[in-house]
Formats: structure tokens, C-alpha cells, sequence
């Protein structure tokens, strides 16, 4: 078979002249067609070997452990979102319950939901795949870490102030001396009275409570006995117990003592006996209570041992500017 001859028409000559192929465009034709069949051969590559259909097992399992990795990533966020939960329950009782019930200042949102200022502490984690998936549940796992750390503290400090309150509880004079069967009459309240020796009108310090010689005087809170002696002019035999919380209490002109210094007394331990000791017209109980040096009217400190309308019967009668009994 004859090779086909080409002809093209001059418009000078007007005749038609063979076309007489140059042999430099042949071999470029040549070279662009194995150049353009390279980079098709390279991309066809590069896409088949991105296609699932080429995967090796160690890609597989590698696939697999990413994917088990991401499920349980979500798992611990999952989990971490019912602890953020708890921990705001906690976080509103405390602040809004326990320390408001102990006089302690809440702690503020911004200083437990405070982050970590300074240097990366994350920048081991970049740069991988799943960085971020990475760090954003590191850093929610260390801010979790750092509330708890916070609330650790805060209830440390609310277990110190409850024991404190219950020791103040306990410390607080808190019933009657004397037992309201054993009384004849509250015979003085605190207040100006009438001095049963001098009749010159001055402060009386304390209640009286009259009853019979022998009638058991009771510690009215915990503390430590601090005095159990006759020394204290006018007082006779007293006992001072020192209860802590800048509170002391004083029982004067007792027939014989129940107790010693350094002894430590619970509220309602018997202490005593009623007497005349001292500077006295007849037995009974001279009661005082002391905050911080200062003597306080002992009424406002009965609501442990008489009901209310005991105490606003006591109260009527001890506020009669009446004579003392020392």
C-alpha cells in the first residue's frame, strides 16, 4: 500500500504543491506524545494507589485503629460531659449551700473555669493527623483535673469550718444551769438591781436562781474548768469554765464543788451544788456568762433546756428591777 501523499494549494503560482513532512517536527510530535503518556501513567498511579482497591493489610489495620481510635475519643467525651455536669452540680452546692451556710465567701466561676496560662503545653501534639481531636480532649480532661483539684480544696476547707461549727455549737452556753423541777424562782435577772447589802442600785451581772443547798449546778457547754475556788471576793465558791469561742461562764456561792481545774466538763455534767457562800442572803446560784471579756445578759442563752413560753415567763421575771440575792 502506496504511502498517502499530501498536497496543499499556492495561491502564488495558483497550482497545488506536495506537502513534504520536516523530520525535526516528526521527533517532537514523538517527544510530546511519550512525555504526555508519562504523566498519565503517573497519575493513573497516584490515583490507584489512593484507592481502597489498592490498600496493603498494614493500611487496613492501620484504618481500623485510627477509626477505634476516633470511637473512643467521642466515648470520652461523652463520659467527660456527664462529669462536667456532676461537677457543676457540686460546684452550685457548695457555693450556694455549704459555704453560705458557713459564713465563707463563694468561689468565684472565673477561678474555677480558669485555663493555663504560659507555655504551649500541648505543642507535643501537633502536628498529627488528629491533632486536633487530640488536644482539645487533653485539654478538657486537664480542666477537669484542675475543678476537681479546686472543690478537693474547697471541701477540705468546709470539713475545718463544719468542725469548727460544731464545736462552737457545743461551746455555746446553751441551757439553764439549774433545772427548772429544782428551782424555787429565778429571784434576779441581769440588769441594775438592788444591792441586798448596801441598797445603793448597781449592775448585776448575772441571774439568780434560787434553790435548795445541794441542788446539782450543770455545766451549760463543753469546755475546760479554769477556776474552782473561793478567792474571787463576794463570789464564795466558784467555778469558771472556759468554754473557747471568747465565751466563759461563772457559777458563784456553791455549797461544794463537783469538779476540778483542768477538768474537761460536757454541757449538762453536773459541776456543783447549790449554796450561800460568799456574799449571799440565801442559796441560790449566781450565773454569769462572759463574750470576749464582756458579761451578756445569760437569758439570750436557754433556748436548749426551756421551751418559749417558758423562756418569756423567765424573761418577765428576770427583768423586774427586783433586789439581788448577792
Amino acid at each position: 500500500m502506496s504511502k498517502k501523499v499530501k498536497y496543499y494549494y499556492d495561491t502564488e503560482s495558483l497550482a497545488y504543491k506536495k506537502i513534504s513532512p520536516k523530520k525535526g517536527r516528526k521527533f517532537g510530535y514523538v517527544a510530546l506524545f511519550l512525555i504526555s503518556s508519562a504523566l498519565f501513567g503517573f497519575l493513573c498511579f497516584v490515583i490507584l494507589l489512593n484507592t481502597p482497591y489498592f490498600e496493603t493489610p498494614k493500611d487496613r489495620l492501620q484504618a481500623r485503629e485510627i477509626d477505634n481510635m476516633k470511637l473512643r475519643y467521642a466515648i470520652l467525651n461523652k463520659k467527660m460531659d456527664q462529669l462536667d455536669e456532676v461537677i457543676a452540680n457540686i460546684e452550685e452546692r457548695d457555693n450556694n449551700l455549704y459555704r453560705i451556710y458557713f459564713n465563707s465567701s463563694p468561689i468565684p466561676s472565673e477561678q474555677r473555669k480558669a485555663g493555663f496560662g504560659g507555655v504551649n503545653r500541648y505543642k507535643e501534639l501537633e502536628g498529627f493527623d488528629n491533632s486536633e481531636l487530640v488536644i482539645n480532649t487533653t485539654k478538657r480532661v486537664d480542666m477537669i483535673s484542675k475543678e476537681l483539684a479546686i472543690q478537693s480544696k474547697s471541701l477540705d476547707e468546709i470539713l475545718v469550718l463544719a468542725k469548727g461549727k460544731e464545736k462552737l455549737l457545743a461551746a455555746i452556753p446553751a441551757i439553764q444551769p439549774v433545772k427548772n423541777e429544782d428551782l424555787t424562782r429565778v429571784a434576779s435577772g441581769f440588769g441594775y438591781r438592788n444591792d441586798p447589802f448596801t441598797k445603793i442600785r448597781k449592775m448585776h451581772q448575772g441571774m439568780d436562781f434560787t434553790a435548795k443547798t445541794g441542788t446539782p449546778v450543770y455545766a451549760t457547754g463543753d469546755g475546760v474548768v479554769e477556776r474552782a475556788d473561793n478567792s474571787m471576793s463576794g463570789f464564795g465558791n466558784l467555778i469558771i469554765i472556759k468554754h473557747g469561742f471568747g465565751y466563759t461562764t461563772y457559777y458563784a456561792h456553791l455549797s461544794k464543788y463537783k469538779a476540778r481545774v483542768g477538768q474537761k466538763v460536757k454541757r449538762g455534767d453536773i459541776i456543783g451544788y447549790v449554796g450561800s457562800t460568799g456574799r449571799s442572803e440565801a442559796p441560790h446560784l449566781h450565773y454569769e456568762v462572759h463574750k470576749d471579756g464582756e458579761p451578756i445578759n445569760p437569758i439570750n442563752f436557754y433556748y436548749g433546756s426551756i421551751s418559749a413560753e417558758e423562756y418569756i415567763a423567765i424573761s418577765k421575771i428576770a427583768n423586774q428591777e427586783n433586789q439581788a440575792l448577792d
